[in-house]
């Protein structure tokens, strides 16, 4: 297979050198040939020597880097992917767990495979392509997946609708690529949920919140807990399984209430500990008492670009600020961000002014952040984007 060649300024192939996933388009000299959105290209020195293979794609971000070897991407390329992903998986002990059937199988530029993300919910696999390349090679993608996860997965459902750019005017609808299942409940760490594929956010449950829902768990016994942004419930559940004596979980959208509802219930039939208000988080902590000594503040994220940062790092010092006047004497606090552009110095700078604001003694006693299925490049630092902090607050 030949594929088109990319040629890059002098001096510009250094950042690929170190092994970086993303060559921008102010890089580039010139294109052998037009490119499509969504082919497979080489990418070459100024002085005509192979750096790598990737998608090409429209904007600054002109392809993103599948290989650094010359090969060709085909059914073997995907399936010994894809075959390293699920190995890592099995490693982390979240794969092939009798308790536990949900983590994130691919993590796009974490397992090597930028653009594209595959969680496991039990015996269905939701794909999400984010760049058109992946879009491209999906049916490669589906028939590579069912020959690693054959007797594993039986349904690929493909989520891509809102992931996908909407320049390139795709006219992609979600829907079942292979199979077919009404059967939405999943199983995390011995809990059961139901996962929303079809409307639900991202893919349908965070599955991103794993570790740190588990570690919440050993901190809930005797607690009144408030979950804040609670979407489908997860920290909920955790709490009343350690033990909580009050769970509040809050969510702007009534959908989202209805799903906790419906998760708790699945979990804890009957259970009178818990209750879900459809309400806005900030209106809710403006009214709320001093009741909770467990706080949960995840919220989604205030910032999606660069632009957006200074009035992001205000939100989350205006809702820990809130937390903090109100948590009770020997509270925990669990506040996470999940904007990639806020730093992990940026969160914690926006937490001590709300701290301070406060007048209240805090200590932190857990650094958190997303856990080994959304695994981290060493080589594009930029993949870490959940962040977030379990203090103390006397």
């Amino acid at each position: 297979m030949v594929y088109k060649k990319i040629f890059l300024k002098p001096g510009k192939e250094e950042s690929l050198k170190r092994f970086h996933p993303w060559v921008f388009s102010g890089a580039i000299a010139r294109i052998e040939g037009e490119c499509e959105e969504g082919e497979i290209v080489d990418i070459y020195s100024s002085k005509k020597e192979f750096i790598a293979c990737g998608h090409f794609q429209v904007g600054s971000i002109a392809v993103r880097v599948l290989t650094f070897n010359q090969e060709v991407i085909d059914n073997s390329f995907w399936k010994r992917r894809l075959e390293v992903a699920y190995d890592l998986r099995k490693a982390l002990g979240v794969a092939e767990n009798p308790i536990n059937n949900t983590y994130r199988l691919v993590h796009g530029e974490g397992d090597n495979l930028p653009g594209l993300v595959i969680d496991i919910y039990g015996k269905t696999a939701v794909m999400q392509a984010h760049s058109v390349g992946m879009h491209e090679n999906r049916m490669d993608i589906v028939e590579a997946l069912s020959e690693v996860m054959d007797g594993i997965v039986e349904n690929i459902y493909y989520k891509s609708e809102t992931t996908l750019p909407f320049k390139a005017e795709l006219g992609q609808e979600n829907g079942f690529i292979k199979g077919g299942s009404s059967e939405n409940v999943a199983m995390e760490y011995g809990l059961k949920f139901h996962v929303d594929w079809l409307k639900g956010q991202k893919t349908g449950f965070f599955v991103d919140q794993r570790e740190n829902r588990h570690l919440l768990e050993h901190f809930a016994k005797g607690r009144s807990v408030l979950n804040m942004f609670c979407y489908t419930g997860g920290f909920s559940f955790y709490a009343m399984r350690g033990g909580a004596k009050l769970v509040h979980s809050v969510d702007s959208s009534a959908k989202a209430i209805d799903l906790t509802n419906l998760n708790v219930e699945l979990n804890f039939p009957g259970d009178p500990r818990h209750k879900a208000f459809a309400e806005d988080a900030f209106k809710y902590l403006d009214q709320m008492g001093d009741q909770y000594d467990l706080i949960i503040l995840d919220p989604p994220a205030f910032a999606k670009h660069k632009d957006a940062l200074r009035n992001a790092l205000r939100g989350y010092t205006k809702l820990n600020a809130k937390a903090f006047e109100k948590i009770k004497p020997g509270g925990i606090l669990f506040t996470f961000s999940c904007s990639q552009v806020v730093s992990k110095e940026n969160f914690r700078n926006a937490i001590f002014t709300a701290a301070a604001q406060s007048g209240r003694s805090v200590k932190i006693l857990h650094q958190l952040t997303q856990p080994g299925d959304h695994p981290v490049n060493i080589y594009h630092p930029e993949g870490e984007y959940l962040k977030g902090l379990v203090l103390y607050v006397e």
